[in-house]
């Protein structure tokens, strides 16, 4: 069996990765299927982490559509990639976008929309980057609902845990974070909290 150089591994799965943004953009277009796609941002990910890969915060700013997801269960066995995903349907838009915020180094501002015909569920709230790890925590903290474009609700997300302490101050255990291994100007691609994959194109 011949094994690929590290740095063949990473450019081949960055294509297959760019592949899949560009295809879900494109009606019609062939896609690489799930457990295709669930390897190579395995091996970005690990790549990412061999190398100590730094990702910038400024290659996240922006609105992200996501494209891709992946369970937990989708991991690295004796070194080989296992487990596969799925396309996100196009009936459902779901975006993230990061920007910057000016209260502090490294804040930033998180907006998680999903859209399904005429309604919109929006998030929003603070979140900090911290760039040596690739990590992003974040908390939100507003909720807006509307519908044909109306608002039919809007107000603040309790949360008794971490109700009275400023964001700058909680824990990053006690957040909800991605920890990003792969960002270009056309996708964006991360681990979640809860251990699943995802990748995002540029909306």
């Amino acid at each position: 069996m011949t094994v690929q150089p590290q740095t063949s591994q990473v450019a081949d799965s960055e294509a297959i990765v760019a592949n899949a943004a560009r295809a879900f953009l494109t009606p019609n277009a062939a896609r690489p299927d799930g457990p295709t796609i669930t390897a190579a941002l395995l091996n970005l990910e690990r790549c990412a982490k061999q190398e100590r890969l730094s990702l910038p915060a400024v290659s996240l700013l922006g609105t992200w559509r996501l494209c891709f997801s992946a369970g937990k269960k989708a991991k690295l066995r004796s070194g080989q990639p296992i487990g596969s995903g799925f396309y996100v349907p196009k009936l459902a838009i779901a975006q993230i976008a990061f920007a910057t915020d000016d209260t502090g180094e490294n804040q930033l501002k998180v907006t998680n929309k999903l859209s399904i015909g005429p309604l919109t569920i929006r998030f929003t709230g603070p979140a900090r980057y911290l760039g040596k790890k690739n990590l992003l925590a974040f908390d939100f903290t507003h909720l807006q609902v509307s519908c044909f474009g109306l608002t039919v609700y809007q107000g603040k997300v309790q949360n008794k845990k971490r109700a009275d302490q400023p964001f700058e101050s909680i824990a990053i255990a006690q957040l909800p974070f991605f920890a990003f291994f792969s960002a270009t100007d056309d996708y964006i691609a991360a681990r979640g909290r809860g251990g699943g994959l995802a990748i995002w194109v540029k909306a």
